[in-house]
């Protein structure tokens, strides 16, 4: 049949309306698709006793160019406090989102699952909103990796995946051979005296090693090739991921490539500036250096509220493999964060790097963790994410680790869980200068047996912006309840940061002492911002 002209012009018509309309609805829907996007991943970095020794934190003789590149693309909390100076209590308030005395771990031994079988952790959490979730290394205690929290748990490398090794600890593997066939008899002997033991008896070595070798031959770098790997896989899932990812140096021994020592003149490293026990502290309030003792050449030094006994130049090898070790992990981070901006999932991605508590390196007579002083519950925290309206800023804002729980919550948008002990700081990533917490609160188990009199303490500590101030009470374990008040501590954080003397005795702080107890008694909930209180 022939179309005369009218007719044919019509449909001509017709067809570029539907052309038009299709292509118009093509672009509406890729511009949607464009639109809603794949909810942000999480990197949850953890780094094992890393206190505040970053260029970003003021440390001029750190080299950390990569924590500190992250840093100006994100915001950098100064203030930030740990829950308990010591890795179990510390974590496992952390993924929780609860604080020790809820979640009724006090000290290494406290398993989080045993106390609390029925408790939701963050992964947990983050896995009824739709993230496939996945653990490389320390997130929990070593040896507490929690495979109920995860749908890929404790994840490890290829060659560490030996029977005998399943109990062993990230942090207790060297390179030397004379080295590890000593370990294995010392271990073989000491497991014979005590089957079950920390580290499953592997903690026995020298404090430190400097091998010649590819960052990947020890266990954090061999765990950053998995971490990698395991991106590569999960950039390409059509789901978010949460993953846990736990460097374990900075922890002792302080073995690490020979490259990252040679970043440091011993020499020019600083000798601590509070060398000294705080005076007028209460005996107790130290911990007692178990933790150093169990490295070769250490069972001799005595407990910190003795004269010190570690010479100067074991002091600066010690204080230089520390700062290796940060080195260290940092090199592996910024390795992980290049492969993150290679899979273009880097812009996509909320990154979080925290350690779980300080160290004392020659501080207070002391070395380690385990004490209600600053150096031990200061810690750093640093987030990036997707979209953040203000980078490389730096708040002096008061926040402690329980607040990661539902800060990451609000970051990512899910729903923040309403038994949380922590408050949410996004709001200062937006505003850093916005009024917040007045106070941060800390905890510390002495235990008879490290204790300098053989007693036992629990002390809770209050760090205002101005002052710190401890309060020790006797306790039982079995009850979890205080007994009577038998020590209390007061330093002023502007004159004295670094606390060397307890001011508490003095009679002209009488006022204030009583006004930092009741708001110690007042609890944390006391302390938030107006607006959430």
């Amino acid at each position: 049949m022939v179309l005369d002209r009218k007719t044919s012009l019509s449909r001509l018509k017709t067809i570029l309306y539907v052309f038009v309309a299709t292509s118009l609805l093509v672009v509406s829907c890729k511009k949607q698709e464009e639109e809603i996007k794949k909810p942000a991943n999480v990197l949850f970095v953890s780094i094992d006793d890393l206190r505040p020794t970053l260029g970003v934190y003021g440390d001029t003789i750190a080299v950390t160019p990569n924590i500190d590149r992250l840093a100006s693309e994100g915001i950098t909390f100064m203030e930030a406090f740990s829950q308990a100076a010591v890795c179990a209590p510390s974590r496992a308030s952390v993924m929780t989102g609860t604080r020790p005395d809820s979640t009724r771990v006090w000290h290494l031994g406290d398993k989080f699952r045993d106390i609390n079988p029925d408790v939701v952790t963050m992964p947990q959490y983050f896995s009824k909103f739709g993230y496939h979730t996945v653990n490389i290394g320390k997130i929990f205690h070593n040896y507490m990796p929690d495979s109920i929290s995860w749908d890929e748990p404790d994840l490890r490398p290829s060659q560490y995946l030996k029977k005998d090794w399943i109990n062993r600890d990230g942090e207790t593997f060297y390179i030397s051979e004379e080295v590890n066939k000593s370990q294995a008899i010392k271990r073989d002997s000491l497991l014979q005296l005590k089957p079950v033991r920390y580290a499953d008896g592997w903690n026995t070595g020298p404090a430190w090693e400097a091998a010649d070798v590819h960052d990947t031959l020890y266990y954090d770098g061999a765990q950053n090739e998995l971490a990698k790997r395991t991106l590569d896989r999960l950039s390409k899932m059509d789901k978010p991921f949460y993953m846990g990812l736990g460097y374990f140096r900075p922890h002792l021994p302080f073995a690490v490539p020979k490259k990252y020592w040679d970043l440091y003149d011993p020499n020019e490293i600083p000798l601590p500036t509070n060398p000294d026990m705080p005076e007028g502290a209460p005996l107790h309030s130290m911990n007692s250096m178990y933790e150093l003792r169990h490295y070769d050449g250490f069972g001799h030094i005595a407990h910190p509220t003795e004269p010190n006994n570690i010479g100067e130049d074991t002091t600066r090898i010690l204080r230089q493999g520390y700062y290796a070790s940060v080195s260290y992990v940092d090199a592996l981070l910024g390795d992980l964060v290049a492969h993150l901006k290679k899979l273009d999932i880097y812009d996509n991605t909320i990154i979080v790097v925290w350690g779980d508590h300080g160290w004392k390196l020659g501080d207070h007579n002391s070395w380690g963790k385990m004490t209600n002083f600053n150096i031990d519950l200061k810690v750093p925290v640093i987030v990036r994410y997707p979209d953040q309206e203000s980078r490389g800023v730096t708040s002096n804002a008061m926040i402690e680790l329980v607040d990661l729980f539902p800060s990451l919550c609000e970051l990512a948008g899910i729903e923040v869980p309403e038994y949380m002990q922590g408050t949410s700081f996004a709001p200062l990533t937006k505003n850093p200068e916005l009024p917040w917490k007045n106070a941060a609160f800390s905890q510390f188990h002495r235990r008879p047996k490290v204790s300098a009199d053989g007693k036992r303490y629990m002390g809770y500590s209050l760090n205002t912006q101005k002052y710190h101030y401890i309060e020790w009470y006797s306790w039982d374990p079995e009850t979890g309840e205080k007994g009577e008040l038998k020590d209390i501590e007061l330093y002023d954080r502007a004159k004295d940061p670094h606390e060397t003397i307890n001011l508490a005795k003095n009679e002209d702080v009488g006022q204030v002492m009583e006004e930092l107890s009741e708001q110690l008694a007042k609890g944390w909930k006391n302390a938030l911002p107006m607006d959430q209180k």
